[in-house]
């Protein structure tokens, strides 16, 4: 496959400030999709503007024409899956088919207390995770849904007329541990990680390149375990986690070394934040905007 550019746009800019513009360069850049966090609040943006992920994308869905639109990723912290199909559903619609829904098993920041409760331990979030993603999977694809969970139910649930995708929207599960991955094989049209978070403060670019090989092996056995085809798999890096956070977009030299490498592995997407100054995520916006316009041509030649 060959390699895809996507970004993520942080939903931290009011619309009319400078929110709306950002989705319409993106567009005009040439991003294969625009993502954006799904919290509540995030790290150090907690006291600072952040807006909602679904309704950014709508209105995100109105101002674009071409370009893909996602979430990276939702998670079971504060979503339901009946709430979140029938939102999911109406996002495809309004953007004529262009959703990707980024999904993982959620973290213990901001979100996992939001709504009152005690944060889940790692087996837990694994249990909601794996009921979570099939009933979602479900709620997409029938007209009429009844389940019965330990987390999540549903009761003679419609969603009616369904997604523009057929059967439905893709899943891009995010997951790195062999219960995820068994779900990322089992229900997803592409796959997302963002590397070993243990190499993240104090490793090296060829002990990452190392772990993410690892990672990419443990999806192909999940494959296999279900005899399911990987090849159409998406495999997505969301880059800014690894010992390159600080390099990569320096120049389009640093991107295009660190593509290529990535690429050899069998990444089909890299994608990269959006600048923000002041922030973790702090770029040069003409640099960013060159590595959007020349990187991928200049891997290629």
């Amino acid at each position: 496959m060959s390699l895809r550019l996507s970004t993520v746009i942080l939903p931290v800019r009011p619309w009319r400030e400078g929110g709306r513009d950002q989705w319409i360069r993106a567009e005009e850049l040439g991003f294969h999709t625009a993502y954006s966090y799904d919290h509540l609040s995030w790290r150090s943006f907690r006291d600072l503007p952040w807006f909602g992920a679904i309704p950014t994308l709508t209105a995100a869905a109105a101002a674009t024409e071409r370009m893909r639109l996602g979430t990276l990723v939702t998670s079971p912290n504060f979503r339901h899956p009946v709430t979140l199909a029938k939102e999911l559903m109406t996002l495809d619609d309004i953007s004529g088919g262009r959703i990707t829904l980024g999904i993982g098993a959620g973290g213990n920041g901001f979100d996992a207390t939001a709504l009152g409760q005690d944060p889940w331990t790692p087996r837990e979030r694994a249990d909601r995770f794996a009921e979570f993603v099939p009933l979602l999977d479900r709620l997409l694809t029938e007209p009429a849904v009844s389940a019965r969970g330990t987390f999540y139910s549903a009761d003679e649930v419609r969603n009616i007329p369904g997604c523009v995708q057929r059967p439905r929207l893709p899943f891009a599960v995010a997951a790195t541990g062999p219960r995820g991955l068994k779900l990322a094989a089992a229900h997803g049209q592409a796959w997302v990680t963002t590397g070993d978070p243990k190499l993240y403060e104090a490793g090296t670019p060829e002990q990452s390149l190392e772990a993410l090989r690892g990672q990419l092996t443990r999806l192909e056995k999940a494959f296999v375990e279900i005899g399911r085809d990987i090849e159409p798999m998406e495999k997505v890096l969301l880059t800014g986690f690894t010992p390159e956070r600080n390099t990569l977009l320096e120049s389009v030299d640093a991107f295009v070394d660190f593509a290529g490498r990535h690429q050899e592995l069998g990444f089909t997407e890299l994608v990269i934040h959006a600048p923000i100054p002041d922030s973790d995520f702090v770029a040069d916006q003409g640099v960013f905007e060159k590595i959007a316009t020349e990187g991928l041509a200049q891997l290629a030649s």
